[in-house]
């Protein structure tokens, strides 16, 4: 599984994951990384969990040209 992290607007990080409806929000990279895998738990049963979650992250950058 894998999932994009953005910082959000008004501060802090967005989730999203990749090919599931799971969207989560933290204020820092550790309480993401909570954030995330509980979504993952909550969202999956059991044996259809993904063993590992892979975070990409995302950074808009805009230069003058």
């Amino acid at each position: 599984m894998a999932a994009g992290v953005e910082d959000a607007p008004e501060g802090g990080y967005v989730a999203r994951a990749l090919g599931a409806s799971i969207v989560t929000e933290a204020d820092d990279l550790p309480a993401l990384r909570e954030a995330i895998r509980d979504a993952v738990h909550c969202h999956f049963d059991g044996p259809d969990a993904p063993s590992a979650i892979r975070l990409h992250f995302v950074r808009d950058e805009v230069i003058a040209a």
